[in-house]
C-alpha cells in the first residue's frame, strides 16, 4: 500500500531512540498517523512541529498497518509562532479538535479550514472570529451542524441575534424576546462573509456558542471536556481586544 499527500502535523511523539510517530491531518486521506524513521533526530525535529504542512508518502505491507512517513516540509510556519502564545494553544486546540474525526476519515473542508486559520493564527486580531468558525465548522464535521440562516420560530433571515440551545437554529429580536434569557447569543460578525476582528462582546458570544454546543453533543457523551488550549488561547486574544464599558 502507497499514497502520497499533503498533510499537516496535528502531534509528534518519540518512539525508540531515533523514530517518531507523526500524526498528520491529510487532505485526501483524514486523520492519519505514521512511523518516521529519524523523526525524533536534530534534522527533522523542526520539520515536525505541530502547524507545519508536510508532503507525506505513507507505505505499509498492508492498510491496517501503522505505516511508515516519508516526509518533507512545505510550509514550515510553527518557527515562526514561537513567540505567539495565543497561536501556540490555537494549535493546540486545533490538533485536538481534529482528533475528534475518525482516524483516516476523509474531511477534506476541515483540512482547507485548518490549512487557512493557521496561515492567519499569527494575526490576533484575526485568530478569535478564524477559530470560531472553525468551531462551527467541527460541529457541521460532526453531525450537529447548527443552522444560522432563517428564524427557527419566524423563517426570517434577518435581526438574528439569538440562537436556541435546543435546537441549535437562529432565532429572531422580536421571536426571541419573551425568551432572551433562556436563548445563546448570536454575534452579527457570524452574518458577514469576510472576518473581522472582534470586539470582547463578540469573542465572549461567539465562544460561548461554540463551547456550548461542543460540550453538550461531542465531548460530555464521550466525557471529555472543552480542552485546557480553548481557555488559554481565549485568554490569550481577550488580552488584545478592547472592552466597551
Amino acid at each position: 500500500m502507497e499514497w502520497t499527500d499533503e498533510g499537516i502535523v496535528l502531534g509528534v511523539r518519540r518512539h525508540g531512540e531515533a523514530n517518531a510517530i507523526v500524526e498528520l491531518m491529510t487532505r485526501a486521506h483524514g486523520r492519519h498517523l505514521g512511523l518516521v524513521r529519524g523523526g525524533g533526530g536534530t534534522r527533522l525535529r523542526p520539520v515536525l512541529q505541530p502547524g507545519n504542512s508536510l508532503s507525506a508518502v505513507w507505505r505499509a505491507r498492508l492498510d491496517e498497518h501503522l505505516g511508515y512517513y516519508v516526509v518533507e516540509g512545505l510550509r514550515l510556519r510553527a518557527g515562526g509562532l514561537l513567540t505567539d502564545s495565543h497561536a501556540l494553544h490555537g494549535i493546540t486546540h486545533l490538533a485536538a479538535l481534529a482528533r475528534l474525526l475518525p482516524e483516516r476519515d476523509p474531511h477534506p473542508t476541515v483540512y482547507m479550514a485548518l490549512e487557512a486559520i493557521l496561515e492567519t493564527i499569527g494575526d490576533v486580531g484575526f485568530a478569535a472570529p478564524l477559530m470560531i468558525r472553525f468551531e462551527l465548522l467541527m460541529l457541521t464535521e460532526l453531525g450537529f451542524g447548527l443552522d444560522l440562516e432563517r428564524c427557527a420560530a419566524t423563517g426570517e433571515t434577518s435581526d438574528l441575534i439569538y440562537v436556541s440551545p435546543k435546537s441549535g437554529r437562529a432565532v429572531s429580536r422580536n421571536a426571541g424576546a419573551p425568551w432572551q434569557h433562556k436563548l445563546l447569543g448570536l454575534p452579527s460578525f457570524l452574518s458577514a462573509q469576510q472576518n473581522v476582528r472582534l470586539d470582547a462582546a463578540e469573542m465572549d458570544s461567539g465562544f460561548a456558542l461554540t463551547g456550548f454546543f461542543l460540550s453538550r453533543y461531542v465531548l460530555e457523551p464521550r466525557g471529555l471536556s472543552l480542552p485546557e488550549a480553548r481557555a488559554s488561547f481565549i485568554t490569550s486574544v481577550m488580552r488584545s481586544v478592547p472592552r466597551v464599558a
